[in-house]
């Protein structure tokens, strides 16, 4: 059977020997090219993008300096045309986590929606929707206090809710929602919603992560009260 090539070469070759014999036959306008060759394997062993790109936008830099050295100039027109295309695409990534991240903390949410929407005052007892009617709009709560009537959760201030329906099946309400002190609210349509999700990714994905964070949070609740119930039945 005859010995892998890798093994062979690394049972009769050192590392040592290796760089002693690049050391011995290189010279100094060679440099870039080996240095450029070292950023080529760095860049092959990385997982993210970004560090992959900015190691691959070294090597360009690296290979230009080796090119201009040594006269080699579809090396150079090669790798003059890759420095920008690497760092436009740097710049990209960049930019679409920072638009990522705001949108995350749903920092431009309200900015995004107030043009569309309206006010509107809600008194102690006002029912806003029931359970299993149509849905048409979502609502920010500014002032006052309002219950999720099926679970009883109490929303504050800054909250959005009656999102849920725009995502259900059935386009219907999935809870009722009443007004527990007197407030104010501001109310947007659905379709406005759907246009700027279309319009602006950021809204869309701080939405989606709204709807997510909602769903959790009746999940919490329903937990809670089984969990209630069994130690109930248990005693």
């Amino acid at each position: 059977m005859g010995m892998d090539p890798w093994a062979w070469m690394t049972a009769h070759v050192s590392w040592h020997e290796i760089g002693a014999t690049l050391a011995a036959h290189a010279t100094w306008d060679e440099v870039p090219g080996y240095i450029g060759a070292g950023f080529v394997i760095a860049s092959l062993m990385m997982r993210l993008m970004i560090p992959l790109r900015a190691l691959t936008l070294l090597s360009n830099l690296c290979f230009i300096a080796y090119a201009l050295l040594h006269g080699q100039f579809p090396t150079l027109l090669l790798h003059v045309v890759l420095v920008p295309l690497n760092a436009v695409r740097i710049w990209q990534m960049m930019r679409l986590i920072r638009r990522v991240r705001a949108a995350a903390q749903g920092d431009h949410t309200m900015a995004s929606l107030k043009p569309y929407m309206k006010r509107r005052k809600c008194r102690a007892g006002e029912v806003l929707f029931r359970k299993g009617e149509p849905a048409h709009d979502l609502h920010y709560i500014v002032a006052g206090s309002f219950r999720v009537t099926e679970i009883g959760l109490t929303l504050p201030p800054g909250q959005f809710v009656g999102e849920l329906g725009l995502l259900a099946p059935s386009g219907r309400r999935t809870q009722s929602l009443e007004c527990v002190a007197d407030g104010e609210l501001l109310s947007i349509t659905y379709e406005n919603v759907m246009e700027l999700i279309f319009q602006n990714p950021d809204f869309g994905f701080h939405f989606l992560q709204l709807t997510t964070s909602r769903l959790f949070q009746n999940l919490d609740v329903m937990q809670a009260e089984l969990e209630a119930l069994r130690k109930a039945a248990n005693t």
